[in-house]
């Protein structure tokens, strides 16, 4: 048995998204408020902590809905009918699909969907509403009458210019921010499996309920999973959380216990501890607690002896009076609840055989007590699951069984971690929770890990398939809307017949770094010197200045292999700028300098099957920036930027045409000033030797050609990165071209998430060919 996949509606952000979940370990990824931490505290509040919830957990957009029912209700009272209300169109709540084996049946009797039930998921719909309708009704117009009044009489006896005041609740939102918990409940009902509609690129479309669906009488769930959570808010020596009460103030709430030593002691009495349930091989512990006590008791009466006897100097005890008695009562919990019990041990060099310095666990660094901690957690989760050691004997006393399934949720491990802790910790994570006789592979009991994280390194080391990416939606300019989310599963991103490019990707970001799933744009750069010099001249150019606010992966990947990443891009909602290469070659194959009226080709796959989708170098040379984009419906981008030609005056030549080839000869070309004094040797004195004996633009390209071709660029790049003169290069009009479309995308995309594009504001229109693709 395992969940197959949960759909979470009008939730925060998540207005309606299903989420795939792995058999084994799941990974949430996105870039921040992308809906990640929405999504954990929703598996853990209908879950785990169900009297959590606060109006703040609606979505901002039905707020509006919920104070129109509160105007129909106080309507209702003055004679007008009130309009039904659907509380499925508002209300938050989490869909779980089951995917349960037939011989695993006997667990879900009560959830089974049908009598005749064919094996098909089975669906749970958790739903946050009143407890009582009526009841709810009643507290809510209670209030408002009773504000209604106070205001009549405040109004009768205030003068004109008096500021104006109100009492709660003005609205039923404002109401509900208070009496929330008090009239709302987590009910749960079942969910037809006929109805399940297929999600589209995470968007989930929930079923239904039927008209009078009655909730179940119990929890679905208990008994059939096990829920553990370890939070991001772990907080290892830090205050108790505060949280607001159902009257607005605010409360302490209960914190776990941080400390090591403390979850020792709670594992050691859940699982270890002779004294409770004693069997045959507790004798030999119990025995030796048994001489230390007689020991330590002795040694009490020998030290006490004298003070009790000038106790009983001064009249105590008399005659009637009880006399006092010293007894050792060790007890090893007792050991575990002293501060101290923990140490790390910390050799010392040279010292004598077995002498080691011992701090307390406060004293190791943050990094290493959280990665203990944490796992130290999961293996408790486990063992208390499947009853191991004392637990099971306590529970075999009471007839109870293990749950078929077992989910740990984990948020951001990686605070306080280094960057490898993090890898090894999510590398190793599932493998704790099974690390037990009877579970490894085993299909009779399934554990599921879901983590959420905002580290690159963890989703780096985590399986591609296991990636749920949450996207962050460009805002509908229509008023009253809020930003919401999708999630994507990108084991589905490239389709069942594409494996080649699956594989591709798959094993390109294992050797890059990840941060493309936490980016807000994309540039991916043709080779070793645009990741050089680019990079460095949008740090330090004021033209590129809002790049440096926003959160940009750079990825270096050929022309040849760029187009492979179209799927992962689209899917992942990201505005990405192409930097490649024109790559003229002849019809035969032949790497040559590029000219108009040859009858050249590019050899480059992006500009020939991505964007613009031409081969033709005459072609290319003169597109129009609009025919250089790609624009889907939701505004989203990719535009491509290559050598395209320019006016160069040089030698002989008066505004002759300069067609660069690559970005080497593109850069020269914009900066011969620069690079004629470009101090060297290799590439750049070739460079260097050829500006200053060369006549003509032709003759100047067919150089550099041959130049370029014999390699050095990395080492041309890294010499113009090292140059005095550097902060006179300029980047070649493709580039700088291509980036400012790039700023003026992210910026549209700032003004749609902050919801400031004046209202019914179209996206860009679709390119003609995105149009031609939707």
């Amino acid at each position: 048995m395992h969940i197959d996949f949960v759909e979470v509606s009008n939730f925060r952000k998540l207005l309606a998204v299903r989420i795939d979940i792995a058999k084994k370990t799941t990974v949430f990824v996105g870039a921040n408020n992308s809906g990640k931490s929405s999504a954990m505290v929703a598996l853990r509040y209908f879950l785990l902590e169900k009297d959590q919830f606060s109006i703040d957990d609606f979505t901002l957009s039905h707020w509006p809905e919920l104070d129109k029912l509160g105007k129909s209700w106080e309507e209702e009272m003055k004679g007008k009918a009130a309009p039904d209300f659907d509380w499925g169109s508002v209300a938050p709540a989490l869909d779980v699909w089951l995917f349960v084996p037939e011989k695993q049946i006997h667990f879900v009797q009560k959830i089974l969907p049908t009598i005749d039930w064919d094996g098909s998921p089975i669906g749970v719909r958790l739903r946050l509403e009143p407890k009582k309708l009526e009841d709810f009704k009643r507290d809510y117009l209670a209030a408002r009458t009773a504000v209604d009044k106070v205001m009549a009489a405040t109004a009768q006896t205030t003068s004109d210019d008096a500021e104006p005041f109100s009492l709660w609740p003005k609205s039923m939102v404002e109401f509900l921010s208070r009496r929330l918990r008090a009239n709302f409940e987590v009910k749960a009902y079942l969910l037809d499996p006929a109805k399940c509609a297929t999600s589209i690129k995470g968007e989930a479309t929930p079923q239904p309920l039927p008209e009078g669906s009655e909730p179940l009488d119990s929890d679905p769930f208990k008994e059939l999973i096990q829920i553990n959570e370890i939070s991001a808010q772990r907080g290892l020596g830090l205050s108790s959380p505060r949280r607001k009460s159902d009257d607005g103030s605010m409360e302490e709430t209960p914190r776990p216990p941080k400390k090591l030593s403390a979850q020792l002691r709670n594992y050691y009495a859940q699982h270890l501890d002779p004294f409770d349930h004693p069997q045959t091989d507790d004798l030999e512990a119990l025995q030796a607690i048994h001489n230390a006590r007689n020991v330590f008791g002795k040694q009490l009466e020998s030290s006490f002896a004298d003070a009790l006897k000038e106790l009983e100097g001064i009249g105590y005890p008399g005659l009637t009076d009880p006399r006092l008695s010293l007894a050792a009562d060790l007890r090893p919990l007792d050991v575990l609840r002293h501060g101290s019990a923990i140490h790390y041990e910390v050799p010392s060099h040279l010292a004598d055989a077995g002498f080691v310095h011992r701090l307390p666990e406060e004293s190791n660094g943050l990094g290493y007590q959280n990665l203990v901690s944490m796992v130290f957690a999961l293996m408790s989760f486990r063992d208390k699951w499947i009853l191991v050691g004392k637990a099971g004997k306590k529970q075999a006393e009471e007839v109870a069984a293990v749950p078929p399934l077992h989910l740990v949720l984990v948020e951001e491990p990686e605070a306080h971690l280094h960057a490898q802790v993090q890898q090894v910790f999510i590398t190793h994570a599932y493998e704790v929770l099974r690390n037990r006789p009877g579970l490894g592979e085993s299909e009779d009991h399934r554990t599921q890990l879901i983590v959420s994280t905002h580290s690159s390194h963890v989703a780096h080391e985590a399986e591609f398939s296991s990636l749920r990416y949450f996207r962050r939606m460009p805002i509908n300019p229509a008023k009253g809307a809020v930003p919401v989310s999708r999630v994507v599963c990108l084991s589905q991103t490239f389709g069942k017949d594409d494996k080649e490019t699956e594989r591709f990707v798959k094993r390109y970001l294992k050797i890059t770094h990840c941060d493309l799933f936490f980016a807000d744009g994309v540039i991916l750069v043709e080779g070793p010197a645009e990741r050089i010099i680019v990079p460095h001249m949008v740090r330090n150019r004021e033209a590129y200045a809002h790049l440096r606010r926003c959160f940009i992966t750079w990825l270096e990947i050929g022309g040849s292999h760029a187009h492979r990443l179209r799927g992962l891009l689209e899917d992942l909602g990201l505005n990405t700028l192409v930097i490649t290469d024109l790559d003229a070659k002849t019809d035969k194959n032949a790497n040559v300098p590029p000219k108009r009226g040859a009858g050249l080709l590019t050899r480059n796959h992006t500009l020939a099957s991505w964007v613009p989708k031409e081969r033709a170098i005459d072609s290319l040379f003169d597109l129009e920036p609009d025919k250089l984009t790609l624009i889907d419906g939701s505004g989203v981008g990719v535009r491509v930027a290559y050598q395209q030609p320019v006016k160069l005056s040089f030698g002989t030549d008066k505004d002759a045409d300069a067609l660069a080839n690559t970005f080497e000869d593109a850069l020269i070309y914009r900066n011969i000033d620069v690079f004629k004094e470009l101090e060297g040797n290799g590439l750049a004195k070739k460079i260097r030797d050829s500006l200053a004996s060369c006549k003509t633009v032709g003759a100047l390209s067919q150089e550099l050609h041959e130049h370029l071709a014999g390699g050095g660029k990395a080492e041309f790049a890294m010499t113009t990165l090292a140059s005095e003169e550097l902060a006179k290069v300029e980047l070649p009009p493709y580039i700088d071209a291509g980036l400012k479309w790039l700023i003026s995308q992210l910026q549209r995309k700032e003004k749609e998430v902050a919801g400031n594009l004046p209202l019914d504001t179209p996206p860009p229109p679709l390119t003609p060919v995105a149009a031609a693709a939707a």
